[in-house]
């Protein structure tokens, strides 16, 4: 390599514009060195070869080559030593190898060498998309696609960090800012080049990823209990009446709100049948017995199924393919039968439930046909979520399962369809991958996969916020995909519709007094009626100082409370089931809330804490309608409402490595932690849930 194409040592972020001619690198460089205060270096070649074509009328020969490189590296390098920030440079030696390459079929070695050893820390690859400007020099206008291609696959063969740059001048440079912004904040918080593009083509932000890293350094502060959420404190309780009266006012309008069902159901099903998979791996038929493995691992879970093995739903299915696939099984004794019976079931390609989602898992049976909670969620929107004949059902899924869900869809859709004279409109949305977080290792450090790259796992439930705010709707029913039952159809619905009907009450209530504090409030009662009802009926607690507040402060302090998002959850006792619950919440700002609150989010060593937490008698939001719009008509942004600081740190196994990872605040708790909210007691027939295949045994499952 000659020693004039070598990169000096510099401390600069340098930052090459890339691309075929007339593309706009110049303009750009020029335009975000301009915007950062800093210098750029400008093309050698355009001068060099414009003097020659001056001079001799000569357009580029192999022999200007190495002279332009030469040229090129000296302006860089004398810029470099002069900066100590930030570098633009319209062009570098790979500009000059993939011109070389592609008008003469070769390269000189010295010019490929260095292209390999010299760094930058980002290339932007200018797209095509701006009109071709020709002069002197420009000569292939007919091929610029193909230009554009062979500098991209050089950058993909050599593996360089690189963004692409497209639009109009303004659209580039709000790009181009916002992405080296970025990039300079991450190289601070130690990130490498790599790094840049992949955080980046997620489209998060180096804010989020500091976040983050911070979480796992300093812990995420647990939340502080006041006391639970009890019957008249803070979740109301209705009586049969009344949840008539509910259910009625949501029937006489839902035709003048559009309405939605919003099920979470991209959940695989590997939990629900964990122990089963234990078994398979563990269970040895040469050396045990079924009755010593389940004593010996007190396996009681194993012992259940075993025991309801026939009420499954799946049973006869599964039972035929086994003897089809093992059909000595006739021979062997129950016990060999009963372990190849789970190991068809859980990986055999005809049933593969353990990579099954739950939405599409045989749940029910009925007249001995098999049913899946996805069919059982529609057949409940047929009770409540209809609206002018129209069903809209939104399910969040994992992309590699969709066709399970539209296959099930083209089954038993029409027929409902045509039965109830209804028309069902089912779409499907994903995890958004801006979402996910970053996985660290023990020490908090990034974790890195073996080909270098930093490691993203899915954020969790509360990540679904994002799917929930793209939803264009009034009013959103929402339940998790494995918490249906084939039993109660009538009282479920009952209830559903009494929690719209509570839902329309309050929003129409909420509406109106935001109108009101928005154009006049003409009396002293007009204001300490909005007051009045928002401390008794949405348990608002008011800071001490409002009431010495002037009256167009608290004007405008009651407007920022009222102008949330409301949801109406039910709720039912606790029995025993694993997961968080509804208190009342101090922040740090003193502010006394409604909160859903998971067991990890609590500091079991202060005893107070302990003792709050001892007293809680219900249960998560079993089910859920939530009111999106605003008081003047548009959706509110419900990432405005995220309470960012109440995520969890989780401890996971990932190829034999032990991670740490960040899991988002959850869809019911943290996700909606600022919402109006309002917890109204539901019968214990709403909650049927399904966290293992055990639960399917319990009588809402059987026919």
């Amino acid at each position: 390599m000659e020693k004039n194409l070598q990169q000096q040592p510099s401390s600069c972020f340098k930052v090459v514009l890339y691309g075929p001619e007339s593309s706009g690198k110049t303009t750009l460089a020029a335009s975000l060195a301009k915007h950062f205060g800093v210098s750029w270096v400008p093309e050698f070649a355009r001068d060099y070869l414009q003097n020659k074509w001056d001079l001799e009328k000569k357009t580029c020969e192999p022999s200007d080559l190495i002279p332009i490189a030469i040229g090129q590296m000296k302006l860089e390098n004398q810029a470099a030593l002069a900066n100590d920030s930030l570098l633009f440079l319209d062009t570098n030696l790979l500009t000059t190898k993939v011109y070389s390459e592609v008008y003469y079929g070769y390269c000189e070695e010295s010019l490929k060498i260095a292209t390999q050893q010299n760094t930058y820390d980002l290339y932007l690859l200018t797209q095509i998309d701006v009109p071709w400007e020709a002069d002197d020099l420009r000569d292939k206008p007919n091929e610029r696609e193909a230009m554009f291609h062979a500098f991209e696959n050089e950058l993909i063969r050599l593996n360089l960090p690189y963004i692409v740059i497209s639009g109009n001048i303004e659209k580039r440079i709000e790009i181009a800012t916002h992405v080296i912004e970025n990039c300079l904040k991450l190289k601070s918080l130690g990130f490498q080049s790599s790094d840049f593009v992949q955080i980046i083509n997620r489209n998060l932000t180096a804010e989020s990823v500091a976040s983050q890293l911070d979480f796992f350094k300093n812990g995420i502060q647990k939340a502080t209990l006041m006391r639970p959420a009890i019957l008249n404190d803070g979740i109301l309780s209705i009586s049969l009446q009344e949840a008539k009266y509910f259910q009625t006012l949501f029937d006489e309008n839902k035709n003048n709100l559009k309405v939605k069902k919003f099920v979470p159901a991209s959940g695989a099903a590997t939990r629900m049948f964990k122990f089963l998979t234990q078994f398979v791996n563990e269970f040895s038929q040469k050396n045990d017995t079924l009755n010593h493995y389940i004593n010996k691992n007190k396996a009681r879970e194993l012992q259940v199924f075993m025991v309801g093995l026939e009420k499954f739903p799946f049973y006869e299915s599964v039972l035929q393919q086994t003897q089809k696939l093992y059909q000595e099984s006739i021979f062997l004794n129950k016990e060999q039968l009963f372990f190849y019976f789970i190991k068809t079931m859980l990986t055999n390609p005809e049933f593969n439930y353990v990579n099954l989602p739950k939405g599409v898992l045989p749940f029910h049976t009925k007249n001995k046909i098999m049913i899946t909670p996805l069919e059982e969620h529609l057949n409940e929107a047929l009770d409540y979520a209809d609206s002018n004949q129209r069903i809209h059902v939104h399910f969040t899924i994992s992309k590699e399962h969709q066709s399970h869900f539209e296959n099930i869809i083209q089954e038993i859709v029409p027929a409902l369809e045509a039965k109830h004279s209804v028309y069902f409109q089912i779409k499907f949305s994903y995890q958004n991958p801006q979402t996910d977080t970053l996985a660290v290792t023990l020490d908090k450090k990034p974790y890195r996969l073996k080909e270098g790259a930093l490691f993203f796992r899915p954020g969790g439930h509360g990540a679904l916020i994002e799917n929930l705010n793209n939803l264009n709707a009034d009013f959103v029913f929402i339940k998790n995909i494995d918490n249906v039952s084939q039993n109660h159809r009538e009282i479920q619905s009952l209830y559903k519709k009494a929690l719209g009907g509570i839902l329309y009450t309050i929003q129409t209530k909420v509406f109106k007094y935001l109108h009101q504090l928005d154009t006049e409030i003409n009396s002293k009662e007009d204001l300490e009626e909005i007051i009045d009802f928002t401390e008794k009926k949405l348990n608002i607690k008011l800071i001490p100082e409002f009431q010495f507040f002037t009256k167009e402060y608290k004007i405008n302090h009651l407007k920022k409370l009222l102008n949330r998002p409301i949801r109406v959850c039910g709720m039912v006792k606790n029995e025993s089931e694993p997961g968080g619950g509804p208190f009342w919440v101090k922040d740090e700002q003193g502010t006394i809330s409604l909160q859903i609150i998971e067991s990890s989010q609590i500091d079991f060593g202060l005893k107070e804490q302990a003792k709050i937490h001892k007293r809680a008698l219900f249960f998560n939001p079993v089910d859920m309608v939530c009111g999106i719009r605003n008081f003047k008509g548009s959706n509110f942004d419900l990432r405005d409402f995220v309470d960012s600081k109440s995520g969890l740190i989780v401890e996971k196994n990932f190829g034999g490595d032990t991670i740490l990872c960040y899991e988002l605040p959850g869809l019911w708790n943290g996700a909606m932690a600022d919402w109006i909210t309002i917890f109204v007691e539901v019968p214990i027939e709403t909650f049927n849930p399904v966290k293992t295949v055990n639960d399917l045994l319990k009588p809402n499952h059987q026919p």
